[in-house]
This record gives structure tokens, sequence and C-alpha cells, in this order.
């Protein structure tokens, strides 16, 4: 009988949970580890930031599924990794602390022969000083996030109507954040929203980023065909933006909040700020601060972790130039190289390397966008990992007859701009493969016949219906297993 942990329920780890206990008989045993007692559908938290949708409209409770699937859930956090057990356990394990109200505070242990470390991100406020729900700015990064900031933008919508006018600032707020297109779709549908009711005069919308260039979105930019044409994603972002009025800062870090006030550094060295009376700024992301350690009880967490908390998998961590990275630096089968029984999937692996290139400026201050590994990917990577844990259980075997390169990857993306069946719009774009392959695509670095954007309502109404798929998917419905990750 194997036992196997999954730590975190979002995308990922709940993707790669259902296909480890529907693959695998019940003699074996599958717990999952989560914070949280629901699930969300991260994407839709946009619409819940300008009210188009309730909280329990993106979110499920996680334990009936469970229990459904039996599947052991422990609304838990992970405290510390002993993959080599201890002096008093030999078998591999992982500390938790339990958050549920029954047990709140609660130690325990929970002994595996797999562990895969879908923890997702720490939401990292305290990078950017002032930043965060419980300071300055808004946030969409959570479904109570977005009810949030949707309060607050209710409020700005009421002075508006009274006659005053206010500065909108969204973007990301920190020189190294990643999740640009979060950011940009939640800055899409607040001038959507505006529009909507007559106030476009009334507003003035920024959007702040540590792109070089719009529509980089931490993987490069990328060249689409459109309409017959190929267009670099450049020229798609800032038509979308110029369509709804909305002023753009580019190769921005922003590097503290005041009141009302954003500071920012640019890449050229030079010191601003930013006056606004709603803000909307994604964080940076880090790991989640698991510490790991070997049997004695040394501190182990460096030979499992990259400095950034992220769990180090089968990639390239050699820190060669930006200029000498291939697509094979990066992993296939988000195995930890120290230790072939622990796995991390989603944002919880460290990218070998930026995908945008690194840039500084004259200060040492790194603005770049981080590589996204959030949404379609997260699902991907979690059901192969899940699909080569279920072969090696079945078979004895510790080859791998599934990999998921990002660098042979596609990826698709709808932004919303609106919710209405009639009226809404939507940019949809693929790209392919997510990590530019320059050696295979010379030209384009990507395969141009699979990278492809439009915008128009078509886009908005596939937002939808992927909304309705991806809950039911997660909710373990009917032949949920043959809808695409």
């Amino acid at each position: 009988m194997a036992k196997i942990v999954v730590l975190g329920a979002g995308i990922s780890g709940h993707t790669a949970a259902a296909f480890i206990r529907k693959k695998l008989n019940r003699k074996h045993e599958v717990v999952v580890v989560s914070p949280g007692a629901y699930y969300q559908w991260i994407p839709s938290n946009i619409w819940v930031g300008v009210g188009k949708m309730t909280i329990d409209q993106v979110r499920f409770k996680l334990r009936p599924v469970y229990d459904r699937w039996k599947i052991d859930f422990r609304q838990a956090k992970a405290t510390a990794l002993f993959p080599e057990g201890d002096q008093n356990n030999q078998r591999s394990y992982i500390s938790i602390e339990y958050t549920d109200e029954s047990r709140r505070g609660e130690q325990d242990q929970i002994d595996f022969d797999y562990l895969v470390n879908a923890t997702g991100p720490k939401l990292n406020f305290e990078a950017t000083e002032g930043l965060g729900p419980a300071k300055y700015t808004h946030s969409v990064c959570s479904c109570d996030h977005a009810a949030a900031t949707w309060e607050e933008l209710q409020k700005c919508l009421s002075r508006m109507e009274k006659g005053e006018k206010l500065r909108f600032l969204i973007g990301t707020g920190h020189a190294t954040a990643t999740c640009q297109g979060a950011a940009f779709e939640y800055a899409l549908n607040v001038a959507y929203e505006i529009k909507s009711r007559g106030l476009l005069d009334m507003a003035e919308i920024t959007w702040i980023s540590n792109e070089y260039e719009l529509g980089d979105f931490g993987m490069g930019g990328a060249f689409i065909k459109r309409g017959g044409y190929v267009t670099p994603t450049k020229v798609f972002s800032e038509s979308i933006f110029a369509e709804y009025g909305i002023r753009w800062i580019k190769r921005a870090g922003v590097t503290k909040i005041e009141e009302g006030v954003a500071h920012y550094e640019t890449l050229d060295g030079q010191m601003h700020t930013h006056l606004f009376d709603f803000a909307m700024l994604i964080p940076a992301f880090s790991g989640v601060g698991l510490k790991a350690y070997d049997k004695s009880g040394a501190d182990i967490t460096s030979n499992l972790f990259a400095p950034s908390g992220f769990m180090k998998v089968d990639a390239d961590y050699s820190g060669k130039s930006f200029e000498d990275w291939s697509v094979e630096d990066w992993p296939s089968v988000y195995q930890n190289p120290s230790f072939s029984n622990i796995y991390a999937t989603g944002i919880a692996f460290a990218p070998p390397h930026q995908i945008s290139k690194p840039m500084k400026s004259p200060n040492g201050t790194l603005i770049t966008p981080a590589p996204p590994r959030t949404g379609m990917p997260s699902g991907v990577i979690g059901k192969i990992v899940a699909l080569n844990i279920v072969n090696q259980i079945r078979t004895g075997r510790k080859d791998f007859k599934h990999r998921a390169s990002m660098g042979k990857m596609g990826a698709a993306c709808v932004v919303s701009a609106g919710f209405s069946m009639f009226r809404g719009n939507a940019a949809t774009m693929t790209v392919f493969p997510i990590v530019p392959d320059w050696q295979k695509f010379p030209e384009w670095g990507r395969d141009i016949n699979y990278t492809i954007g439009e915008a128009g309502l078509a886009g908005h109404w596939i937002k939808l219906f992927l909304h309705y798929m991806f809950i039911h998917k997660a909710k373990g419905y009917p032949f949920w297993w043959l809808l695409p990750e």
C-alpha cells in the first residue's frame, strides 16, 4: 500500500489529487493538506472584484468532494518537511498545524511514500512597504480579497456619480511581480464598469507594470497571428488599453506605498510618484516558507528549495547567463533532485531562470516579471505528476511515461473586458510553447500557427463557458476527467 500526500488544493494540487485517487484503488491512501476549507477558481476572482460574481460562485467546500472521492482531507498548513524521517520515525513525514476551528493550532505528523508540493505562492505583500489589503492597496489574488476590493470600488463609483473625479492605479506592486495577466484583466473590467455607467470622463485609469513592454506577461512577450497578420503582444495590448482610455507606465518597480501615493523606480534609475484614489496591485510571490530537516534534525532547506522558497525540481539551476539558457533547462517531470519521492507542481516549483530578459536599473534594482506558472500549465503539470506517481506505484518502475516541459507545452488565456452576454468583450490568446524555443522557431520563438490572438464578444462567451466547465471538473461531476486541464 502506498500513501501519497498532496500539499495544497489549488488548481495544481486538486488536479493531482483527483487523478491519483481516480487511478489508484482504495488500498492506497491519498491525503490532501490545505490551510483553507475551499477550492477557489482563481481566474474568476476578477469578476468578483467588479461585482459580477459572488464569492460562492467561484468557490466550494473541499471536504464534501474529498469525502466522496475517499481522500483524507486535513485543513492544515504544512510547517516542516522530514524527507528522511528522524531518529524516532524512519519514514518520510510532514509536520502540520491544523487551521480549522475544531483543531486550530494542534500539531500533527503525516507519513508519506510520495509527496506532491502544490502549496502555490505566499502573497508577499511585505516585500513592498505599504502594499496589500491591510494597508493601502487592494488585491484580487483570493476571492476574499476580490470581494473586499469590490466593496471599495463601489464607493469610488458612488463618488464619481456625485461628480468627483478619481484616479485608479492597477498593475504590479513589486519590481519582480508576476501575474500581469490578472492585473491586466482587472484593469479592463474596471474600465468597462466605469464606461458602462457613463463615468469615463470622471476617471483617470493608469496601468503600472514591471514589464519592459506591454504584453510581456512574464514570458518575454509573443508574436501572435491575428487577422492574417503577425502582431507583437505589445501592439495587441496597447490597442486594447487605448480602446478603454487606459494610460500606462511600464518598466516600473513599485518600491513603497503610502496612503494615496505609489513610489516607483523606472529602469532608467529615476524615482517617481503616482497619486491614486484606488489601487489594485499584484504582490510579489515567494515560496510559503516550508523548512526541511534531515534525520539528525539539521536544516537542509537549501537542498530542497531555491532562495525564493520555491522547490527545486529537475531543472538546470547552474545560474548560466540569460543569453545561454535553452528550453532544455526547464523541468519536465517536476521531481526533486535530492529526494525521488518528492515532486513540486504549479507555482510551487522553482523556475530555472527568467523568461523575460532580466533588466536592472543603474541603481542595481531588478525590474522584470517573474515567470508565470499559473492556470493551464499548473493543471497540466499536476496531472502528469499524478500519472507518473500512479505508474511508479503500479509497476515499481522509476522511469517517467509522462512529461510536460513549459518549453514544449502550449497555454491558452482568455482576458475578459466586461460581463454581459451581448455587450461583453474578451481577448483570447494561445501561445506555443510557453517558454520560447529560438532554436526550433528562430523567426518568432514560437510556432506562429498556434500562437494566435483575437478580441471580441465570442471570447467572453468562451470565458463564461470555461468558468462553469472548470467548476464542474473540480467538483468531480460526471466525466470530469474528460475535460482538459
